[in-house]
């Protein structure tokens, strides 16, 4: 690289005061802003009142907006106004939270940025334009993407393996032009720093003290602050007597860092996890320390300011420095030495992420159906302002657990505790909307029927006839089965018209009292149906599933040679189990006729929880003792066969005698009957698992094995979005650790012919252990004696029984690659059942249904385009910048109602440019027409990611690379003409659109 000299050869350091705040963790939110948070905003911006050079830089909104609306005066709301406008107060990032990058689902990651910034811009006119990802545990290539698209100018990551930073650092490689999307490449890069080995925390060791510098706040302490304001670890003041000393340790910091880059800019974060709750002590010692160091420049060698990133990043800039290119290769897994894997992570508290991955989809669902309502019944009887907060409410819960130290399982009991009740309060109000919508739409039609009630939960009751609707929140077609518990198996389902609807019915497999009912539905995009179940009438019964109960194997006295196989068969598969050890045997794909052995067992990593003992588990790390041993010794099996379906529900046993089982295996395999589309259904093998009551100290996985000659090759997604591979590596200590990888959605092995694939409804830790081998963890309970793991109560003794559910697609390249996005989908985003009773019980007799001609037209798009949002979100900014500023300014912005006039619209290609020789081709979007079931679109607005700006005035900085020597700015994609869009692959377009008022 051809490098400039350093200006004048002095170095600029940019002291950078920040506060890291966890949203939850060890302590709740609430726990928190009594302890410390508040604190934090009311001491900074009175410090930053008082002296005209100090800046500071705020993170997460999520106790930004608690303070905002439950602390602040308005005095200070007017200081924070002035001070965002002299640059000294900097939001970054600007999301909810500072979310993790290994397990979230991109749509979530977007949910909690867009909540975060329509806040700010609303409130401010403020637009974040650089990241601050100092914390999440190893970085992915999606982030990279997601900040480009919503209008970033740079990243900053910081946790990456602890040899690979060594290397960076040393050939001063931290700093490069990431293009993180291998189809979006150079128009959606960004420019990404990556902290040096002291990472986001001042080095607080004075070499003339053996008190600690830097940290004059010292530590906030729980649950109150101390009355006399003296905190414990409150660091040497700086004193005319130590003064030089403390310069002298500042600037030997400042000059190690800065040859580790390439210009004289060097980035010094002062601050910490819980600091500045008492910014007039941090201020008052630093000013000493920046004024005296100014002063002595010339001897230094080193000049001092107080920065924001902004400052930061537009001083490397204006270097105009040629930048190396980084690929679309992620920094995962992380490590922070030999023995130490974050890779434990991936898997702690499985319920949590199992429950943040429904509560999202719930969102996405009632999100979509309130749109619809609004614009297609506006005469309806529902008040949108209380719809819009049990919206809201959910927002908030999905977008706060996407934190670092939630969704990913690092926190202790009661902050778990905190996520799972705000997440569980958040579905239980969209679910109570969406049911009153349902009650709604349905008595304003006066000769439909009239509703006692809708609710959320099935009754069971046999001799009710009870409604079923149920809601498809995609926007494709859909044939797929819905589960209802009924407790009689004589039963008979209709669709609205009074046709029979085939069903299969079947013993249940959580209960003895009741029965399980799977119902075939085939819904358009964006639409619900009602389905009565009704005592049996004699006419058209329910298919009745039959038992057959194998006796339970023992595996360890198995005869291996002999075999007693037995096949299940469907259009697509067929399943071979052996009765000798009741495991799965092989499984053909009958289009092609191959057959792949395939065989599945639980193992169980064993670990260790004495640090005397060597490196131990923990929520996130994994060190495993050996290699994993298999769980199991003896397995049990029933078939449940019905002509829709086939279930095998395989039950494991530590050993031949014990009573209960630990794990057990259902697997469904469905026939689709003439008539309806079961593309999809037909090719999907689903797995639900039951994994627990763990032992202590294990960690449970299922091990699929086949005879595919994979190389040991693992392909896993970043975040839903797209996919890594992942090669074994061999490393001198941790390999099968380190060669854990995140599966937020997709994982697949292949060789030259088939590939075998995994979609998944939450996050699991995944790896290749063996050739023709992909594991899966599936659950893990854990107890040490760590010190700080015992002070943090962070020891994950997660005694529960989880449930995760993944289903299997195995078959070529080419047809894998059409079915495995729309499936992940169609897993993530499975139907929403609600229940109704009837007013009266007198049988109706068929009638035609109510067709409200156009308010009934499905919103569909093609196979290869998903859409990603269809929300009303509520705020109330301007979309002309100038005239948001200027309200904001003139303090006229409209407080109190809702707009509910924008609609939110976003619209992504599924595919890789050159992934599939169909599906990869962009696509021609008429918007017009793909909303016209809403009603009459007026206008539409393209708008970056999140919505804060206007794609046609956006211009993120043009970083030069050798591959782009010219400096200038970015200009976004083509926009739409005459409400048409060319959607392109991997892109995800954003929309507000307006339609015409009824």
């Amino acid at each position: 690289l051809a490098l400039l000299p350093r200006a004048g050869g002095e170095l600029r350091a940019f002291v950078v005061a920040h506060s890291h705040m966890d949203v939850g963790w060890v302590y709740t939110v609430q726990e928190s802003m009594h302890a410390y948070a508040a604190n934090v905003y009311t001491t900074v911006i009175e410090e930053l009142m008082k002296g005209k050079q100090r800046k500071f830089i705020a993170v997460e909104q999520e106790f930004f907006r608690l303070w905002w609306d439950m602390v602040a005066t308005d005095t200070q709301k007017q200081q924070v106004h002035q001070l965002l406008q002299e640059g000294r107060l900097e939001f970054v990032i600007g999301g909810q939270v500072m979310h993790d990058e290994a397990v979230t689902l991109i749509d979530d990651q977007i949910l909690q940025l867009t909540e975060g910034h329509g806040f700010l811009y609303e409130t401010f006119g403020f637009r974040p334009q650089f990241s601050w990802h100092v914390d999440p545990f190893g970085a992915s290539a999606t982030t990279p993407t997601l900040f480009a698209l919503a209008g970033f100018n740079a990243h900053l990551i910081s946790r990456i393996d602890y040899d690979l930073k060594a290397d960076m650092q040393k050939n001063k490689k931290l700093q490069f032009v990431w293009q993180g999307s291998p189809s979006l490449s150079e128009r959606q890069e960004i420019f990404t720093h990556v902290m040096d080995q002291y990472s986001y925390c001042t080095p607080s060791q004075l070499p003339f003290s053996n008190r600690s510098g830097f940290f004059w706040n010292g530590f906030a302490t729980f649950p109150d602050p101390p009355k006399d304001g003296v905190y414990p670890n409150m660091s040497l003041p700086v004193t005319d007597a130590n003064l030089h000393q403390y310069a002298q340790t500042m600037v030997a910091n400042i000059k190690e860092r800065a040859a580790w880059f390439h210009t004289g800019d060097v980035l010094w974060p002062w601050g910490c996890d819980k600091q500045f709750f008492n910014a007039s002590v941090q201020y008052s010692n630093m000013d000493l320390l920046v004024d005296y160091i100014n002063e002595h420049s010339a001897e230094f060698g080193v000049t001092v300011q107080y920065a924001t990133v902004s400052d930061y990043f537009q001083a490397v800039y204006s270097r105009n420095l040629t930048w190396e290119i980084q690929d679309s290769q992620d920094f995962l897994p992380y490590s922070t030495e030999p023995f130490q894997a974050w890779t434990g992570f991936y898997t702690s508290r499985s319920t949590l992420k199992g429950i943040a991955r429904r509560a999202s989809s719930l969102l996405y669902a009632g999100e979509s159906f309130f749109t619809q309502y609004v614009w297609k019944h506006p005469e309806g009887s529902i008040c949108k302002y209380k719809a819009l907060k049990q919206l809201q409410s959910l927002r908030w819960a999905v977008s706060e657990v996407q934190h670092h130290d939630g969704i990913t399982g690092t926190e202790s009991p009661k902050v778990k505790d905190m996520y799972m009740n705000n997440l569980m309060y958040g579905m239980l109000n969209v679910k109570k909307l969406m049911a009153s919508i349902i009650f709604d739409i349905n008595n304003a039609k006066k000769n439909g029927d009239v509703y006692s009630s809708v609710y959320t939960e099935g009754s069971g009751k046999p001799d009710v006839e009870q409604y079923v609707v149920v809601y498809n929140p995609l926007a494709w077609n859909i044939t797929t089965f819905v589960m209802v518990s009924v407790s009689n198996e004589a039963v008979s389902v209709y669709d609205e018209l009074g046709y029979s609807v085939p069903a299969q019915v079947q013993s249940s497999m959580e209960s003895q009292s009741t029965y399980d009912l799977y119902i075939l539905v085939a819904i358009s995009g964006l639409s619900y149906r009602k389905y009565s179940i009704k005592p049996l009438d004699g006419k058209h019964p329910a298919f009745i599933g039959s038992s057959v109960k194998y006796k339970r194997r023992d595996l360890t006295g198995a005869d291996q040679q002999s075999q007693q196989l037995f096949p299940v068969v469907n259009s697509c598969y067929q399943i071979v189990f052996d009765q000798n050890t009741n495991l799965m045997h092989s499984i053909t794909d009958r289009e092609t006729n191959q057959t792949v052995q395939f065989t599945q067992e639980f193992f169980e990593y064993h670990v260790n929880g004495d640090t005397k003992k060597g490196p131990i588990s923990d929520n996130y790390l994994f060190a495993p003792n050996a290699s994993a041993v298999p769980a199991s010794k003896a397995v049990g099996l029933e078939v449940m066969s019905g002509s829709l379906m086939t279930e095998i529900r395989q039950y494991f046993y530590s050993n031949v005698t014990s009573q209960d089982y630990t794990y057990a295996v259902y697997t469904r395999l469905y026939s689709v009957p003439e008539g309806y589309d079961g593309k999809l259904l037909c090719h999907r093998i689903e797995q639900e698992y039951s994994a627990g009551p763990l032992e202590l100290n294990r960690e449970a996985v299922l091990r699929t094995s086949t005879d595919l000659n994979t190389r040991q090759l693992l392909f896993t997604d970043n975040n839903g979005y797209q996919m890594q591979k992942r090669p074994f590596k061999a490393y001198v200590n941790n390999t099968v650790a380190r060669n854990y990888y995140p599966m937020v959605q997709t994982a697949y092995i292949e060789d030259d012919t088939t590939r075998l694939v995994l979609l998944a409804e939450r996050a699991h830790g995944v790896s290749s252990q063996g050739n023709g081998q992909v594991e899966v963890m599936l659950h893990r309970r854990l107890w040490n004696n760590l010190q700080w793991n015992l002070n943090n109560n962070l020891t994950l003794n997660d005694s529960s029984v989880v449930r995760p559910v993944i289903w299997l697609i195995l078959g070529t390249k080419a047809v894998t690659n059409t079915l495995y996005r729309t499936s992940g989908l169609a897993l993530e985003h499975r139907p929403v059942v609600m229940f109704g009773a009837l007013s009266g019980n007198k049988p109706k007799l068929p009638r035609r249904l109510q067709q409200n001609s156009v308010h009934d037209l499905p919103v569909t798009v093609p196979p290869n385009l998903h859409l990603q949002t269809l929300s009303i979100p509520g705020w109330r900014y301007s979309s002309n910048h100038a005239e948001q500023v200027r309200s904001i300014r003139m303090g006229e912005q409209k407080q109190g109602d809702a707009d509910f006039s924008r609609v939110l619209l976003r619209i992504s290609h599924l595919y890789e440019t050159g992934e599939d020789p169909v599906l990869f081709q962009p696509v021609m979007v008429d918007l017009k027409s793909l909303l016209k079931g809403l009603g009459s679109v007026t206008a539409v607005e393209e708008r970056s990611l999140t919505g804060t700006w206007d794609v046609n005035t956006l211009e993120r900085w043009k970083w030069k690379t050798a591959q782009y020597p010219g400096k200038r700015f970015f200009n976004s994609t083509e926009t739409s003409k005459d409400f048409i869009v060319t959607v392109h692959p991997k892109e995800i377009r954003t929309f507000f659109v307006y339609f015409q008022v009824q």
